[in-house]
């Protein structure tokens, strides 16, 4: 089976680790904005998840979610969340004390992996701008 959502070893000790401090967790990937477009880490408490978020999957046993709007642009990808050392704070996510940043790297899923995940390739040069189609 296709995952659309994957975590690195190292992404999954630290998991496990605020698995252990914290108990119950969610990620949501940030839009962007003050966070950049990152994996977040929250308490369940913390964030309320709607109808417009998507659950990609489960990493280390935590549920992923990531916009509707958002997962448009990136349903042709595997989002791997991997793990960096940061300093600092600026960081809603838990892990931040830590000394620690979830990021999001990602690989275009295969044709294969596509069918099988019952989602349409895409076909280059296919999306035009509106602004650019001339009007009659």
């Amino acid at each position: 089976m296709v995952e659309k959502v994957i975590a690195t070893p190292m992404a999954l000790v630290l998991i496990g680790l605020l698995k252990a401090k914290h108990g119950e967790l969610l990620f949501h990937q940030s839009g962007g904005c003050c966070d950049n477009s990152a994996p977040n880490c929250y308490l369940p408490t913390d964030l309320c998840i709607g109808p417009g978020d998507v659950l990609l999957g489960r990493i280390g046993g935590v549920p992923f979610y990531i916009s509707a709007s958002q997962y448009e642009y990136w349903k042709h990808t595997q989002l791997i969340i991997d793990v960096i050392d940061a300093q600092g704070g600026g960081t809603f996510s838990l892990e931040g004390p830590e000394g620690k940043a979830f990021i999001t790297r990602s690989r275009l899923f295969s044709r294969g992996e596509l069918k099988e995940l019952g989602i349409e390739a895409p076909v280059p040069g296919s999306q035009v701008c509106a602004a650019n189609v001339k009007r009659g």
